[in-house]
């Protein structure tokens, strides 16, 4: 059985499909449809990482992916994140001593934004540095192995 039957029992579905799109999308795309297209993705990376949401969606807010669970952070923007951080906790201080309570209010938000995204990039930077067993077995255990097999019985007349 091949691959494709065993994916797809009914090959008269994936026939209907490709007979039902139009011809002009199987086409080579223009410059200008190739630079949207690898511009789209250009446009997810901001400065703490990959950002999921649709390039369509406007960031209107100051520290959106701060607050986003959408952005991806990059562990190695660490650095940058933890001085985010230094920087919103001095700012929370002087909104708080100017009685600028709902700005103190939204930078607590970001504030703990930034520490989640800080959380994320430990988990993340957990998970890529720890060891997988494969469950290989190690050169003794394969190699004391013995296998005997019968000789044949020799006819000598």
């Amino acid at each position: 059985m091949c691959h494709e039957t065993a994916t797809i029992p009914d090959k008269s579905l994936t026939q209907g499909h490709w007979a039902l799109r139009p011809a002009a999308e199987y086409r080579v795309p223009t410059d200008a449809e190739w630079a949207e297209f690898t511009g789209h993705f250009e446009r997810r990376k901001v400065a703490l990482g990959d950002c999921g949401r649709s390039c369509d969606t406007p960031r209107i807010h100051e520290h959106a992916c701060l607050r986003c669970p959408l952005l991806r952070p990059d562990p190695a923007q660490h650095p940058r994140l933890a001085q985010i951080c230094g920087n919103l906790t001095a700012r929370i201080a002087e909104a708080e001593a100017a009685r600028w309570i709902g700005e103190a209010e939204g930078l607590k938000v970001s504030l703990a934004g930034a520490r989640d995204k800080l959380t994320q990039m430990n988990q993340i930077t957990a998970r890529r540095n720890a060891a997988i067993s494969l469950g290989m077995p190690g050169f003794a255990s394969a190699a004391s192995r013995t296998v005997t097999t019968q000789q044949p019985a020799r006819d000598i007349s």
